[in-house]
């Protein structure tokens, strides 16, 4: 028998096993036990060398190797049954409960992940790798802190690993601690130097702090490693300043011939569209976007009508009737200001010019609004489709305490003591009436851009995540509907409650609209806000660089040279062109 029996004291039991594993090393659950019995005696070290001994012998067991042979090959049913049935047999399986947390990671399912691997930290505690997987789990969490911290642990006693320490850079960066970030990516490049993946990501983090011809060498360096590595070609593309040479085309059009893999090929045919776009080569241009629209469109899935259902539930449910009651309700707090509505449509311009007053930070996109209000909605059985219902259902108290969780969530995203702090989700506009029930003092405005403008740029764009629906132009006509419908619903029902910014006319006339902008957040004007393009803060969108340049028109009108392809856009958008600026009055 390998496992302790009732009557046995920790000193027995452990006496016991360390014979059957000096006999049997691979005997991972006699490891198992040993380990047990040592941490109850308070032998910690030797506790965990037999923990860690166990999770090693599996690399000989028959049913592990036959679970990550089907993890390998991504046939998750096969790995699930087997999993299954191994935890009904060994549920102290630290290795087991860990692969299960790989398989909930890979189906979106990052709780359960979570929690899975904090079971196996539980039972082993020096599982390095579980720890690290748990890092990355908080990570796709947007828990950047608390990935931070668990990094940390991990490279105490790991300093040398790769994968680890790159985490750790990118998670730095998500915190806004960007020179840290570049120092950590400059070490892993000296030992690293041809590693193109690092200097893509290198190139990332120079983007985003306004170092672009840095970041441009470092893409450059990535491309010389790896010339077909399609994402480091539309980097290139999306700083928006880089002009594509013949010789770039040529590589790019090579790199898609020889077959890569669908990552590679749908960035290519984004950077392409840009090269061709830049040229005024229209027709080709607009090819090479359908197809790398069509590749990401197959591969999301995304259903409109779940947006449409949405909103009319925003319409139903959100009523003066439900607002009213909770005036004096949520988290007094000023200090957010919500700049919303569609991507390309200018909220990165609105986030330059309001964090160039000296009382407001600009910090990112950050996910927690949404996060909070699908948290709650799940937990009451509902979907994306109705989580509006969850509105009504929230007790008056819970509400502050959302309110309060926002603010405790976000506050490491503030590097500075300005009283006002940016958030810039555009996804956003669909959770206003959540705001306003929870930070009934925060600021929300509204971005908006000619539909014909907005949605053809994002339909050029292709984004690193999230934002399903810029790629079909039926999709994102529907959406950009959808979302002007919610917004004069809200106005209707929370007249004054957001203000809008029309982009075309804070393009004609900057200082009214700054102005305006100003007043409407009770802030003195400041002339550094008409100055934006000098703020030297870091900015993460795909706006980067156009908003350290002075205000211009160079996205006015652009979707014209592309009419012709655009009928479904049109039909789906209406009267939009003609009245989307009016609706917002």
């Amino acid at each position: 028998m390998n496992q302790p029996v009732a009557t046995e004291t920790p000193e027995i039991a452990a006496e016991r096993l360390r014979a059957v594993v000096a006999r049997e090393p691979l005997n991972a659950p006699a490891q198992r036990a040993l380990g047990r019995a040592l941490r109850a005696l308070g032998e910690d070290a030797a506790a965990e060398a037999a923990e860690l001994a166990a999770i090693r012998a599996g690399v000989h067991d028959r049913a592990l190797v036959a679970i990550a042979a089907a993890l390998a090959d991504g046939d998750i049913a096969t790995a699930e049954g087997l999993l299954r049935t191994r935890l009904a047999a060994q549920p102290l399986d630290a290795a087991a409960i860990r692969m299960m947390a790989e398989l909930a990671g890979r189906l979106g399912r990052f709780r359960d992940a979570e929690a899975l691997l904090r079971r196996a930290l539980e039972l082993a505690p020096g599982f390095l790798a579980a720890r690290a997987n748990l890092a990355t789990v908080l990570y796709k969490q947007n828990r950047f802190g608390e990935a931070a911290e668990v990094l940390e642990s991990v490279l105490a006693r790991d300093p040398g690993h790769l994968g680890n320490r790159n985490l750790l850079a990118a998670t730095l960066g998500r915190l806004g601690d960007y020179e840290e970030a570049l120092a950590l990516y400059g070490e892993l490049l000296e030992t690293f130097p041809d590693h193109a993946k690092l200097w893509m990501s290198q190139g990332h983090m120079l983007k985003t702090v306004g170092r672009q011809e840095e970041a441009i060498s470092a893409y450059r360096r990535a491309l010389a490693a790896t010339p077909g590595l399609g994402e480091v070609w539309w980097s290139l593309a999306n700083l928006k300043t880089v002009a594509f040479d013949e010789a770039d085309i040529a590589a790019m059009e090579a790199a898609l011939a020889a077959g890569p893999e669908h990552e590679d090929r749908l960035h290519l045919h984004f950077a392409l569209g840009k090269a061709h776009a830049d040229r005024g080569a229209a027709e080709p241009a607009f090819g090479h976007y359908a197809a790398g629209n069509a590749l990401r469109r197959e591969e999301l899935g995304y259903d409109p009508s779940v947006t449409t259902a949405m909103v009319d539930c925003l319409v139903k449910e959100v009523t003066p009737a439900l607002i009213a009651p909770h005036a004096g309700a949520g988290d007094p707090a000023p200090d957010p200001v919500f700049i919303l509505g569609l991507p390309r449509a200018g909220s990165t311009l609105l986030e330059q010019i309001l964090s160039s007053h000296s009382l407001v930070e600009g910090t990112m996109e950050l996910p927690d609004i949404p996060a909070l209000a699908m948290r709650e909605a799940k937990a009451m059985g509902l979907t994306m489709r109705d989580w509006p219902k969850v509105l009504a259902r929230l007790p008056e108290a819970q509400l502050a305490e959302l309110g309060a969780e926002y603010l405790a969530r976000t506050r490491p995203q503030r590097k500075t003591a300005k009283p006002f702090y940016i958030d810039k989700l555009p996804n956003n506009w669909a959770y206003v009436p959540f705001i306003r029930l929870v930070l009934p003092k925060a600021r929300i405005i509204d971005a908006r851009r000619h539909p014909l403008d907005c949605c053809f740029s994002n339909f050029r764009q292709h984004f690193a995540k999230g934002q399903a629906f810029t790629y079909g132009l039926e999709d994102i006509g529907r959406y950009y509907a959808d979302y002007v419908r919610a917004l004069d619903h809200f106005d209707r029902v929370m007249p004054g409650h957001v203000h809008h910014v029309i982009h075309e006319s804070l393009l004609a006339d900057p200082e009214s609209e700054v102005r305006a902008l100003l007043d409407f957040m009770d802030l003195p004007f400041e002339e550094a806000c008409l100055q934006f393009h000098r703020n030297t803060r870091a900015v993460r969108t795909a706006s980067s660089e156009q908003v350290r340049r002075p205000i211009n028109r160079d996205g006015v009108d652009a979707w014209k040279p592309y009419a012709q392809w655009l009928g479904p856009l049109v039909a789906m958008l209406g009267d939009l062109p003609q009245t989307y600026a009016r609706s917002a009055d």
